[in-house]
């Protein structure tokens, strides 16, 4: 029974996972159990109807990346039914965000998927008793989280206003939104969560979950069908490497997006920043964003080719390029990791959320189709069966000493910015990992041909002559990092993000 550290979402997630620790689960089931609980309950920011990534460093082997990211459905359709049954929204999230909502934005799921064969491949405990906690805590009913409650705050109405089974999941009597601490039920949560305990993740691909999935986007003009959840398989990929000062940084590979971003602003950053978060060192980070996220717009966005462009990447030439440009003038994470080194790393996320939800489930699906940053030709445009681009980055690191790191974060875009920064303050400037997860941050926004840099307080950029937009406190805008680690001496610490009131939990098993 080894030791464990978990941060997660919320406390209630993270202490999920200390439960499945305390009955002699590894990091791998830790994460699974407080994932599932995260994605349970925090449900209109992420649910099991979505996609994800998880990335292991397991006690022997190479580092791998399970890709459970969501699919293009249509199999057996006609041409003129794809890209139908969706409508765009504008709603006041992050500062403005339009994005196409609806059945027709619903992606084939994998997230289940990709759990399912983490916990076949390491998984220590019976899959049911891991996801036992979130199947309470959704039969007993749950407080909304604070982050939920600001998410709803904007999409309540546009999003998750229309749908009958949504309305009912999330209004009260008096048809009000739930506020931050105010108990949530979700009408038939549980009982998905027994069948998936009972019957496994085929389920959700081939039984009746997937058929109740199928039935509601299929006979509402969606292209989701049973044939694509049946046809559904995660993939398991070596994860993509990256050294820097000591550490091995292990992230999602190609074709997702956010691993390569992640991995090419880590080594543009070489040496930098070299004591502290001084106001040139922070004029480079800003440049190393916009050249970085610029090469991905131009390039990447609308790919016929996402493993070869998001390789190019991360080639010298590309690289050495990037420097000459430089040197002139809404998600859930788990990180979790033992006292035997074994390091596991999950992100999941349902996009905006399509505002559908499959009766007789209580779970929320997808609008991934719709994200329009991530699929600019329209919900009907990726070929089927083929797996969407992703930001995600979920992230596992080796040290010295044997110090090992699990770490990602939520946030769209700004996932990856969040982590470069968190890694550059953990690894080089002697943070401590809670010290490197609060720390203020910086994101480049890139909108036709200007570069506006979001920040928070605490940042010394007025003199960098970039143009800003301030926020006036912390916000989840930039993320919700967390991450688990144990240090060289193999004691433990796990930082969850305070932008999200996330929870952490340590497990220490007697000797």
């Amino acid at each position: 029974m080894p030791s464990v550290a978990v941060a997660s979402s919320s406390q209630m997630a993270a202490d999920a996972g200390l439960e499945v620790a305390r009955t002699g689960g590894n990091a791998v089931d830790v994460c699974i159990a407080a994932s599932v609980a995260s994605l349970c309950t925090e449900t209109v920011i992420a649910s099991l109807g979505g996609g994800g990534f998880v990335t292991i460093s397991p006690l022997a082997g190479d580092p791998v990346t399970i890709d459970g990211y969501v699919e293009m459905p249509g199999r057996g359709l006609p041409a003129s039914r794809l890209g139908g049954g969706a409508r765009e929204v504008d709603f006041g999230y992050g500062g403005g965000v339009r994005t196409s909502i609806g059945p027709g934005s619903v992606a084939t799921p994998g997230t289940v998927a990709a759990l399912d064969r983490a916990w076949t491949l390491h998984g220590r405990l019976p899959w049911a008793r891991i996801l036992e906690p979130a199947r309470r805590l959704v039969e007993e009913g749950f407080p909304l989280t604070p982050a939920a409650e600001h998410y709803l705050e904007h999409s309540g109405e546009p999003i998750f206003g229309w749908d009958p089974e949504a309305r009912r999941a999330l209004r009260g009597e008096d048809g009000g939104l739930p506020k931050s601490g105010e108990t949530v039920r979700i009408p038939d949560l549980a009982r998905s969560l027994e069948i998936l305990e009972t019957e496994g993740a085929e389920s959700f691909y081939t039984g009746e979950l997937a058929e109740r999935i199928a039935r509601r986007v299929r006979r509402s003009g969606g292209m989701l069908g049973l044939e694509d959840l049946a046809a559904y398989e995660p993939i398991v990929r070596p994860a993509l490497e990256v050294e820097l000062d000591g550490w091995t940084v292990a992230t999602n590979p190609p074709p997702a997006i956010g691993g390569a971003t992640l991995a090419a602003m880590l080594l543009l950053m070489h040496g930098h920043p070299s004591e502290r978060w001084s106001e040139e060192e922070l004029e480079r980070l800003a440049r190393v964003q916009e050249a970085v996220l610029g090469w991905r717009i131009r390039e990447l966005d609308g790919s016929d080719d996402l493993h070869r462009d998001v390789r190019r990447l991360l080639e010298e030439r590309t690289l050495d390029d990037l420097r000459r440009w430089i040197e002139s003038p809404s998600t859930v994470h788990t990180s979790a990791v033992d006292a035997d080194g074994l390091a596991c790393s999950i992100s999941a996320s349902t996009g905006y959320g399509s505002g559908v939800v499959a009766p007789g489930t209580g779970i929320f699906l997808n609008n991934c189709l719709g994200e329009q940053e991530l699929v600019p030709g329209g919900v009907g445009s990726p070929e089927i069966g083929s797996r969407l681009p992703s930001n995600m980055a979920p992230s596992t690191a080796r040290g010295p000493g044997g110090a090992v790191l699990a770490v990602g974060s939520p946030g769209a875009g700004r996932i990856t910015t969040a982590l470069l920064q968190t890694l550059l303050s953990f690894f080089r400037l002697g943070m401590t990992l809670e010290e490197a997860v609060a720390h203020p941050r910086l994101h480049v926004e890139l909108d036709s041909g200007r570069t506006v840099v979001a920040c928070e307080p605490g940042l010394d950029l007025e003199g960098t002559g970039l143009e800003l937009r301030p926020f006036e406190w912390p916000d989840m805008f930039f993320g919700g990092v967390t991450g688990a680690l144990r240090r060289e001496d193999g004691a433990f610490e796990a930082a969850a993000d305070p932008r999200r009131t996330g929870g952490v939990a340590v497990f220490e098993a007697e000797e």
